[in-house]
């Protein structure tokens, strides 16, 4: 059997699998492999990030990943698989080939059909971008990419599946004006807030659709409507998607915490229930320029830019224990933040809202009159 064959059946099994009527020919027809480049990581416990090439593997096995629903990095640390020659030890991958299912999420969430007219921030490996193409049109199509590497990269695999849409390189939180105003905004990268640029290139009446990711990594989906006054309301989506956080957007590196410091009180919530993926989210909304951790059963926070900190736990006679110091009583604020989430009946994160105007970013819970935290600035 050809190997055109070979990717013909693998495309369609995947088309198959992944379920969406709307995007079914796209998936059909785009030739994903082409995305992959030459090689990819695997991760692997113990080295880390592993490197498998291409030309390591026969042509059928290479179709065979490519054609798995799964999420390939491509680049990690500035570093491409195909030019890596041993494992990389480093937790935060900084482009990949995300699965085609959360592909389609993403295109569907967004609510993209015939007519609009895209802005896609984040062109990654460009397998997005052509599926796009092959629905809309090549022209309805324009997408950023912020590393020049990967960028070139994409290109030459769109233009090898034979779509020519607009493709720019540059910071992708600003957007693109030249093409605007656009129908759908749709980020593939994490933002810690909404650009306002975006905001402006969009439409009244178009949308704006964008995984969001925190420095404690607590992370929510926001599908916004943007109003004739150039502001953009809207709930988050009921799917918890995890994608690469725009590299702006990252938290500063920390140095090692020094625990037991400052004012002991007694704690009022078990920082267990911040294992909960929605609770430490909401306790991200109280102190967003915190980044936390765990040291066996102990919970620590810690906000770099004022020098404030916490650690809880376990009382050896019931309880917890709690020392904070620094100008923000870090813990307190966690604790407030989660027992009014408690008292609305622990929703998840389509439960609240998200309101975007030029002078302010705020999360509300249940109704945009609720109880509200901004976001930083």
């Amino acid at each position: 059997m050809s190997d055109g064959v070979v990717a013909a059946k693998l495309r369609l099994a995947l088309a198959d699998q992944v379920g969406s009527p709307g995007w079914r020919q796209a998936l059909k027809t785009v030739p994903r492999e082409l995305f992959l480049g030459e090689g990819v990581y695997r991760y692997e416990f113990g080295p880390g990030w592993v490197p498998v090439h291409r030309s390591e593997m026969s042509a059928e096995d290479w179709l065979v990943l490519a054609y798995t629903d799964e999420t390939w990095v491509t680049q990690i640390n500035g570093v491409l698989a195909e030019d890596a020659t041993e494992p990389v030890l480093i937790t935060r991958p900084t482009s990949s080939s995300t699965f085609p299912g959360l592909v389609v999420l993403m295109l569907e969430a967004a609510g993209i059909g015939e007519g609009d007219r895209i802005l896609e921030v984040g062109t990654g490996t460009g397998y997005s971008t052509a599926l796009m193409c092959h629905r809309l049109g090549d022209e309805a199509v324009t997408s950023i990419e912020y590393d020049p590497v990967i960028a070139a990269r994409a290109e030459t695999a769109i233009t090898r599946a034979g779509y020519a849409p607009h493709l720019a390189v540059g910071d992708g939180l600003e957007g693109y004006d030249a093409n605007a105003p656009y129908d759908r905004l749709i980020a593939t990268c994490a933002v810690r807030t909404i650009p306002l640029m975006w905001l402006w290139q969009v439409r009244a009446g178009g949308t704006i659709t964008a995984p969001m990711r925190g420095w404690t990594d607590g992370v929510a989906f926001a599908h916004l409507q943007v109003a004739e006054d150039g502001s953009a309301s809207g709930r988050f989506l009921e799917d918890d998607v995890y994608f690469m956080t725009a590299r702006p957007h990252l938290p500063p590196p920390q140095s090692c915490l020094v625990m037991g410091r400052g004012a002991v009180s007694e704690g009022r919530v078990d920082p267990s229930i911040l294992k909960d993926e929605t609770a430490l989210w909401v306790a991200q909304l109280a102190v967003p320029q915190a980044q936390h951790g765990w040291a066996e059963d102990i919970f620590t926070l810690r906000d770099v830019s004022t020098g404030a900190q916490a650690d809880v736990r376990p009382d050896p006679d019931g309880g917890w224990t709690v020392y904070q110091h620094g100008p923000i009583k870090l813990w307190d604020e966690v604790e407030k933040v989660i027992l009014t989430w408690q008292g609305a009946g622990s929703p998840h994160q389509s439960g609240f809202g998200l309101t975007v105007t030029r002078d302010r970013q705020y999360v509300w819970l249940g109704e945009p009159d609720g109880p509200s935290w901004d976001l930083p600035a």
